[in-house]
């Protein structure tokens, strides 16, 4: 099927929907001018310095250097928290919001993006699932109370070898030292109750979708094969509810009824021409 048909078909599932549930990988927040972490290279173009110690994403991205290196462990982690921070959403965000607002059971959000790109731009803290965490939530390394706090306020100084200096975040209650709280590769120390919060919201949506017989429609983007908690969610909902889902991604589009091989920002300005 061609491009431009695709576009036709999606555009009419989008239309006509009660309800909108969009999932994001990586690749949404692309247009918004955040780095591309596929494969070593596209991960060292953005962290000059990890290249230079030899490390892949899948071993910089991992909870032991708190423990071994807290200052090369905050370097990282600082230097993204920062990034996302300073950020602005691109468009698309801003018409999924409207095309969301405009359905009569609303929409949800699932993402494994740390980023809070999706909070950012307006979507409703309760109705954003964050399947990895936030990067602007802390925990304790040592988990003593069970407790996730904010990140605000949290400012991290980084010098020119890629170095956290200063004064490191703390937990409040016991000193130790504190980490984002998201699930990082070989993670048993991650406090999942925040996360698993915003999943019972998911599946309370989704059943009272299914209990109304709501017509929903299913968006995914940029999410990759490697991690495919993204995708195997979306398909898994697609069938459950009986809809094609909508796949946006510029190399890795197919699985989907709907494929479209271009980016986030692209595919949503074509798809929603008219919509909103």
């Amino acid at each position: 099927m061609k491009q431009d048909e695709i576009i036709h078909q999606a555009s009419k599932v989008l239309r006509e929907a009660d309800a909108l549930f969009i999932l994001a990988g990586a690749g949404m927040g692309v247009d918004s001018g955040l780095p591309d972490f596929r494969g070593n290279e596209g991960f060292w173009r953005a962290y000059t310095a990890v290249k230079r110690l030899g490390l892949a994403f899948e071993e910089m991205a991992n909870p032991q250097w708190f423990e071994r290196d807290p200052g090369l462990a905050w370097a990282f982690y600082g230097h993204r928290l920062h990034l996302y921070r300073d950020t602005v959403p691109h468009d698309g965000f801003r018409m999924l919001l409207e095309l969301g607002r405009s359905k009569k059971d609303g929409c949800f959000v699932f993402t494994s993006n740390v980023d809070g790109q999706f909070r950012k731009a307006g979507f409703d803290d309760a109705k954003v699932m964050e399947c990895h965490g936030s990067i602007h939530h802390l925990q304790c390394t040592r988990n003593c109370r069970g407790e996730i706090w904010s990140a605000d306020g949290t400012n991290i100084a980084i010098d020119e070898n890629f170095r956290a200096v200063g004064e490191l975040p703390e937990c409040p209650h016991c000193g130790a030292l504190a980490r984002p709280n998201i699930l990082m590769f070989g993670d048993y120390g991650w406090n999942y109750s925040r996360t698993d919060a915003q999943r019972n919201h998911l599946t309370a949506w989704l059943n009272s979708l299914e209990a109304r017989g709501s017509k929903l429609a299913i968006i995914e983007y940029g999410a990759g094969t490697a991690v495919p908690t993204v995708r195997s969610s979306a398909e898994r909902t697609a069938r459950e509810f009986g809809v094609k889902l909508i796949r946006v991604n510029p190399r890795e589009s197919h699985g989907a009824a709907l494929p479209l091989e271009m980016g986030a920002l692209e595919a949503t300005e074509l798809l929603l021409a008219g919509l909103i």
